[in-house]
């Protein structure tokens, strides 16, 4: 349908133009966030500028977490095994549209099970799916299939590592004293949601091949970034010293991946089955050890990996000196109460879905944001009398939809890519559009049952 052509191609251009990268965006939100603060708040320059380099440290370990979670995934996805069903993916498509919703099927699909699958394994797929079109009759455009990749993670807050969701579900929260537990049932697992989930991944399926622009105006995968990365093990020779062969033997990878895995297997006995962002870590590490040919090879796979992650821990501390802002002056208080000021018990979870969109821009952590907004969101549905888990499910669904014009999440799948922000993010902001409608007329929906 050409009409998505159509609208397309002015945000296209827009991102093309005007859009700054990744690094100046979070600059930018900076200063914005410290003169709201100035203007908005009691805070004075000095108060504001404590807060803001006391928070620059708020995330280290939310950072480390997504730095190994980014280069467990990246070396796993690169081992042999997995890079030969990945090119089996990618042979799959026999035709552009194919191409394109599979991309964007197999990246939502990973982003239920978990956000970080999500970024990973459908970046490695565009990537695969690209090169193996290239022997194929039809073009590809390159941008687009990678946009596709990144529309996957519209849904990530629906699935099982849902940050707010799974808060609420764990025993001892913050926020226990006054909702108690609110168990997954209730939120991720409730029949709106799944629909909801469902709506979504098939709206990202449809919608990504339609958006595929005129034959003149494709960028298939540049050849440079087909050059033959994969990391070899050490070939073996007779003058392999008794040191070196030990070092490159199997036995120390499996061995280790083995008591990870056990160690996951008794925490699950113990505490019961819970997806955290330190059993995702150890997961893609354990199964990466697993894959690799030895101990020294996936040495050489995280090194390779290590390229992925340079971005992310250069602008994460940023985000959290906004995030240290937001909350210590108020300015995330005044902002929640101006929403839950103009609010009703039918409309409270709509504003809570737009109040999280609008935070995420300058927090884009599901979890680091929920820690500041959550107590001021609960606190308002206790007020107005609406059941707590709409308001999850609104702050979780806001979270995600503007992960679409928001380019943090983005840098990842640029790293494996090898795209530009600007080449990509204007499809996404098509996403942006429908998600918006179909996210905020379902939480409407929830809200009308109040």
């Amino acid at each position: 349908m050409k009409i998505f052509q159509i609208l397309a191609r002015p945000f296209v251009a827009f991102v093309e133009r005007y859009y700054p990268d990744a690094f100046i965006f979070v600059i930018i939100l900076s200063i914005i966030t410290f003169l709201s603060a100035l203007v908005l708040t009691d805070a004075t320059p000095s108060s504001a500028l404590v807060a803001w380099g006391d928070g620059l440290s708020m995330l280290f370990t939310f950072t480390a977490q997504i730095t190994i979670i980014m280069i467990g995934a990246h070396s796993l996805a690169h081992t042999e095994l997995v890079q030969n069903f990945l090119t089996r993916i990618g042979q799959l498509p026999n035709t552009a549209s194919q191409a394109y919703s599979l991309v964007a099927f197999t990246a939502g699909v990973a982003s239920l099970c978990a956000w970080s699958f999500g970024l990973i394994i459908g970046a490695i797929v565009a990537r695969s799916v690209a090169k193996e079109c290239l022997k194929k009759p039809f073009k590809i455009h390159y941008p687009l299939l990678v946009a596709s990749a990144y529309s996957g993670y519209v849904i990530w807050h629906m699935g099982y590592s849902s940050s707010s969701a799974l808060f609420v579900a764990t025993p001892g929260h913050l926020l226990e004293s006054k909702i108690g537990i609110i168990p997954v049932t209730e939120t991720i697992l409730s029949p709106v949601n799944i629909v909801l989930a469902l709506i979504g991944l098939a709206m990202i399926t449809i919608i990504c091949p339609l958006m595929r622009p005129k034959k003149e105006d494709i960028i298939e995968i540049d050849p440079d970034l087909l050059t033959d990365n994969h990391v070899k093990s050490e070939e073996k020779t007779n003058n392999t010293t008794l040191i070196e062969k030990f070092e490159n033997h199997r036995s120390l990878s499996i061995f280790l991946a083995t008591a990870i895995f056990i160690y996951i297997a008794v925490v699950y006995t113990i505490r019961g089955f819970s997806l955290t962002l330190d059993i995702v870590s150890w997961t893609f590490l354990a199964f990466g050890l697993l894959l690799a040919n030895s101990a020294m090879h996936y040495i050489k796979l995280v090194n390779n990996a290590a390229g992925t992650v340079g971005p992310i821990i250069l602008q994460y501390p940023f985000y959290s000196g906004i995030m240290g802002l937001m909350a210590t002056t108020g300015l995330m208080k005044v902002i929640s109460d101006w929403i839950i000021s103009i609010a009703t018990p039918e409309t409270l979870g709509f504003f809570a879905f737009l109040s999280g969109g609008f935070i995420n821009m300058f927090v884009p952590s599901g979890g680091g944001q929920w820690a500041v907004q959550g107590p001021i969101m609960i606190e308002a549905a206790l007020s107005l009398n609406v059941d707590p888990a709409i308001v999850v499910l609104g702050v979780a669904y806001g979270d995600q939809w503007s992960n679409m014009i928001q380019p943090f999440w983005l840098i990842p799948i640029l790293a494996i890519t090898g795209l530009r922000m600007r080449q990509v993010l204007g499809y996404t902001f098509v996403i942006f559009l429908f998600s918006g409608l179909i996210y905020g007329s379902g939480i409407l929906y929830m809200g009308a049952g109040v």
